[in-house]
């Protein structure tokens, strides 16, 4: 078996820095073979850049991916093509910068990684999740032993429908985006382990890791301001996922979360 820990939204200084202090005691308490993170709000709650990404990965995390908010740091689009450990959204259009997935070295075994936006209301105009997939499964089938697919979406059901999509075709499905873990953690008939939402890394006293008061008012009000990101409570949030080496299939799926 292999153990892969996946991590929700590293969601601002407090996610990151809680990360990069505690991943290595945890991958050796776990055991846990690859850690996998999504980084889009590692950078003040909105995108992340090549120093924060970099930090990250000589902490321990050896996979990272991203979503809709990949370019809010705007310097990232000239940094990120120096970036062997990242890979933005595949469905973004092919003339953006980055890699449409990544190939790690977990052991003797090449683990694929790739991740996909979601189209019902999110922003960015993306190409088919569903027919990326199928393209980017492709493209990895005859180069790794293991194929992991995180759909970043706001959308429940758009992620559910993903996860039966990809069922028996890839290791795990994992989605990401809204930030608050979901109990459907599950192994799926044709062998996929599957989660609507890890949850993320950062700070859970506010609101999806943002000020509790700057959101409440803007809820009661309607005025425009600026969302801090919270303090306190900081906790990793994610899954472990256990997969056969042979097969490239799930035998088991935990969500897990970490408190600082």
């Amino acid at each position: 078996m292999i153990k892969i820990l996946v991590l929700g939204d590293i969601v601002g200084r407090p996610g990151r820095t809680f990360l990069i202090d505690s991943i290595s005691d945890i991958r050796a308490k776990e055991q846990v073979d690859c850690v996998i993170a999504n980084g889009e709000n590692a950078a003040a709650g909105a995108g992340i850049t090549g120093k924060i990404a970099t930090q990250l990965v000589d902490a321990g995390v050896d996979g990272l991916t991203l979503g809709d908010h990949s370019w809010d740091q705007k310097i990232f689009v000239e940094e990120i093509d120096r970036l062997s450990s990242i890979c933005r959204p595949a469905n973004f259009a092919p003339e953006v910068p980055g890699r449409d997935c990544l190939i790690l070295d977990v052991g003797t075994l090449k683990v694929g990684v790739f991740t996909v936006l979601g189209r019902n209301f999110m922003g960015p105009k993306v190409d088919c999740p569903f027919r990326t997939a199928d393209r980017i499964i492709n493209q990895l089938s005859g180069q790794t032993d293991i194929i992991l697919a995180e759909i970043h979406a706001e959308a429940t059901s758009e992620k559910i429908a993903f996860g039966w999509y990809l069922d028996g075709r890839v290791g795990a499905v994992f989605g990401t985006h809204t930030h608050v873990p979901t109990a459907d953690a599950e192994v799926l008939p044709k062998g996929t382990a599957y989660i609507s939402d890890l949850g993320m890394s950062g700070p859970y006293n506010g609101v999806l890791g943002r000020d509790k008061d700057a959101v409440i008012g803007r809820f009661m009000d309607g005025i425009p301001r600026r969302f801090p990101v919270a303090e306190g409570d900081v906790r990793l949030s994610g899954v472990i996922v256990e997969i056969d080496e042979s097969s490239g299939l799930a035998v088991s799926i935990e969500h897990q979360f970490w408190r600082q």
